[in-house]
């Protein structure tokens, strides 16, 4: 009984929008100065890390407003868990939230949420958009691209039974399908993704001090609009490329009535044949299957004003690869071919239509293989990935992105990329992890994640390196994980090659990281290492990491519980790091093996600082996890150092699941 009025709970949050934790805001606010953050944090304590982006960012919880906010609040499928620094703004008709720019700006991006229909398969509703007291246009919000329901992988129908009933669930601590007689499940079950975004063009720049207000108008057929976030840019003019194959000549439709995929094929062809890029003019062209590339260059006016946009096609028969769908996506021949080489893909916007997740489905903005080749300045949103590359390939080079509002990953080096690098890339709202390495049945070696920025993947991880050979993770900033993941994931598991040579884990920050673990029943770390199935053994560097505002552990070294007597993680090296504020502690080891610390500082600590299960044997000679303290490790909590001399080598201080305190917010250092 207890736990069905538990999820009744987190249903009150989710549906009455801060029942549970809203306030009411003040009334006839003044304006304020503007707040900008960066993952809903001070911009100082993340300079020099994460991706550079044109856009300035403010929280709605930050603005003048006269609806309530909600959160904050880290509880999974709720909707300020998913919210950007885990708090947003609740609007009823008639309610509006007030953001005063902090730079010239003539566009402007909404993070929102509103409700599903009660069958699912979304609504629309209405936000007015005012500058300066008048208003400049209306948006048309849509939760068709959002709420997802149940168990992987997932469905639309709020009303659908268990997807996997022979799966163990927290809700009754059981097997559905093995138990008599049947638990009953509370419905809708587990609802998450709730948010999606828009952007809009202002039609003229305003400058700083100038007001944007998004009001919900009366008789909205959405009970409730959240806002949760303001993005505000200066778009330059669109870009011009005169010596170019100009797509419109090959019929190309600006206006997305006809279908523009043979024209881009045409022009594609003549481009190649005159060694010249294609160069696709402001408009929104309708695609709806694969534009295939190779040894070519396709060039936008910029992600604002040229748009590919597609419907999702059922195919009249399943493809080879299980594909059961088709949609917009720019993709490079399959590695089996040969793959694709010399393409570069520039300055337009992808936008699918993918509401469901489907393993198979090749609806992914960008894929296939490319190597030698280069994506910059894309905008991609509503596909199931936004780029996902099946090797062998090498020498991609992936910049200056924004992908967001995904089904599944934003991008995946599944197998054999080598030599290739995503940087200054910004990811919100995956539905999978951000962005990984999946070493499937070939390494992924030599590759690079340098300075991006990952914010509230709803599923999974932040940054996942599953095995591979000699990768590097630098100066990036990952914000709010929401479920079974956490910001950086270290994980010998999905059948990846063994990790090899060297792995760096370089000034990366992240905040607000550690999920809520269901199956385990305990919190994941800020950083997480994961042996299942095999050893975690190879040169592994986690430097200059800041771990802020950890829901629990700061890091955490982690076998599953049928495998905890078979693999280890051992060579894990962790030098110049911070850490401020652990629900519980600094370090939990549930895993034989071995880890080295040195300068590791920490404070704000909830608990003891080393919860060391090792493999729970508990055996006379202590934890099978030993810990090496190499020197310049201070700070620590109420419990006093975080590693005391006393908890050297492998002393055993198994609290399986301490209590949670939570830390204040992270400050300057």
């Amino acid at each position: 009984m207890s736990r069905h009025i538990t999820v009744a709970a987190l249903m009150a949050a989710v549906v009455g929008l801060g029942a549970l934790t809203g306030a009411p805001a003040a009334q006839g606010a003044e304006r304020g100065a503007p707040v900008v953050t960066r993952a809903g944090l001070d911009p100082a304590l993340v300079a020099g890390r994460g991706a550079d982006v044109p856009f300035a960012e403010q929280e709605a919880e930050n603005a003048v407003t006269n609806g309530t906010v909600i959160g904050p609040d880290r509880t999974a499928y709720t909707l300020p868990a998913e919210a950007s620094g885990r708090t947003a703004v609740s609007l009823k008709p008639g309610e509006h939230v007030e953001f005063t720019l902090p730079e010239a700006a003539n566009a402007i991006t909404v993070r929102y949420s509103i409700p599903d229909a009660p069958g699912g398969g979304g609504i629309t509703a209405p936000l007015d958009v005012a500058v300066n007291g008048k208003k400049r246009s209306t948006m048309t919000l849509t939760s068709q691209y959002s709420w997802l329901y149940n168990q992987y992988p997932f469905t639309n129908d709020p009303q659908a039974g268990l997807l996997q009933p022979g799966w163990w669930i927290t809700e009754c601590s059981c097997v559905p399908s093995e138990t008599t007689p049947a638990p009953e499940i509370s419905k809708p079950f587990r609802p998450s993704h709730f948010y999606d975004e828009q952007r809009l063009l202002l039609g003229k720049r305003y400058g700083a001090g100038d007001t944007v207000r998004l009001t919900v108008p009366a008789g909205s057929r959405a009970a409730w609009t959240v806002i949760d976030v303001l993005d505000s840019e200066l778009v330059g003019l669109p870009h011009v490329e005169l010596r170019a194959a100009n797509a419109l000549l090959f019929g190309a439709d600006p206006t997305g009535r006809r279908d523009s995929a043979d024209a881009m094929d045409r022009a594609i062809a003549f481009a190649k044949r005159k060694n010249l890029p294609v160069y696709v003019p402001p408009g929104t062209y309708q695609v709806d299957r694969h534009i295939l590339v190779d040894d070519v260059t396709i060039r936008g006016a910029g992600s604002w004003y040229t748009k590919f946009k597609g419907r999702e096609v059922a195919l009249s028969t399943p493809a080879a690869d299980g594909s059961v769908h088709t949609g917009v996506g720019f993709y490079g021949k399959d590695a089996a071919d040969g793959g694709s080489r010399d393409v570069h893909l520039s300055g337009f916007a992808i936008e699918g239509d993918v509401r469901e997740r489907i393993d198979t489905d090749q609806v992914n903005g960008i894929g296939g293989a490319m190597s030698d080749s280069s994506i910059e300045g894309l905008h991609i949103r509503h596909t199931k990935v936004g780029m996902w590359f099946d090797g062998p390939m090498s020498n991609l080079r992936i910049k200056d992105n924004v992908i967001v509002d995904q089904i599944a990953d934003a991008i995946n080096f599944h197998g054999g990329v080598t030599g290739s690098e995503v940087s200054h890339t910004f990811v919100r709202n995956s539905g999978d992890d951000g962005l990984a390495m999946w070493s499937e049945k070939r390494a992924n070696t030599g590759n690079t994640f340098a300075r991006n920025t990952v914010q509230s993947p709803v599923l999974a991880n932040g940054i996942a390196i599953y095995g591979g050979t000699d990768n590097t993770v630098s100066g990036n900033l990952i914000a709010d994980p929401v479920r079974e993941g956490s910001a950086l994931h270290v994980g010998a598991r999905f059948g990846a090659e063994p990790f090899r040579g060297r792995l760096d884990l370089t000034d990366n920050t992240t905040v607000r990281a550690g999920t809520y673990e269901l199956n385990w029943k305990i919190g994941l770390g800020a950083v997480w290492f994961f042996a299942l199935d095999r050893d975690i053994d190879a040169d592994i560097r986690v430097t200059g990491g800041h771990f802020l505002d950890n829901t629990y552990n700061a890091i955490m070294l982690v076998t599953d519980w049928p495998v905890k007597d078979t693999y280890k993680i051992r060579g894990v090296h962790f030098k110049d790091i911070r850490v401020d504020g652990t629900g519980t502690s600094v370090v939990s080891a549930r895993a034989a093996g071995s880890a080295t610390f040195e300068n590791v500082d920490a404070r704000n600590v909830g608990a003891v600082g080393v919860n060391n299960c090792g493999s729970f044997n508990f055996t006379p000679a202590g934890s099978e996890f030993s810990l090496t303290d190499l020197g310049s490790n201070d700070g620590g909590g109420p419990t006093g150092d975080w590693l005391a001399p006393w908890l050297l080598p492998n002393t055993i201080t198994c609290d399986d699941r301490p209590p949670v305190v939570a830390p204040p917010a992270p400050g300057a250092w």
